[in-house]
């Protein structure tokens, strides 16, 4: 009768193998990685000035949704649809206005990830919100 044993130094590598698969899949993700998984709603400025350059202006900061001929968020087929009361046009068609987006965001580098949904509000909703930064209010001298 034949008995079949594993041989210590195969057992010993198996172990460490796996030891090691364990801790590399659960790393800490490194922190242009950290995304937060959840869609949150933020609302603020959106301003659109220039083609492909998008960005919402919170009360947390600014969030890059696209650059031109570089990153650009998923979902950018999202983008809030103005009125033209709620636009304010500042190059060509080009401009600002003010709007919720549902997103995931980047909280490091302040890229927004994914829109999931937006949706334009009045003017006077952003003006009037103290927290946001001041945008298109005509100072007069």
């Amino acid at each position: 009768m034949k008995s079949i044993f594993v041989k210590p130094p195969l057992v010993l590598v198996t172990c460490l193998l796996l030891a090691i698969a364990a801790l590399v899949s659960g790393r800490p993700r490194e922190p242009q990685e950290r995304v937060d998984e959840k869609f949150e709603t933020r609302c603020g400025w959106f301003s659109n000035q220039t083609p492909a350059n998008a960005s919402l202006h919170d009360r947390d900061g600014i969030w890059t949704i696209g650059v031109q001929g570089g990153y650009q968020a998923e979902g950018n087929n999202r983008w809030p649809f103005f009125k033209p009361r709620q636009w304010v046009v500042t190059n060509v068609h080009y401009g600002y206005g003010c709007a919720c987006l549902r997103l995931r965001v980047n909280r490091e580098t302040h890229a927004v990830i994914e829109i999931k949904s937006s949706r334009a509000r009045p003017l006077a909703a952003c003006r009037r919100d103290r927290s946001l930064p001041k945008w298109g209010v005509e100072e007069s001298h």
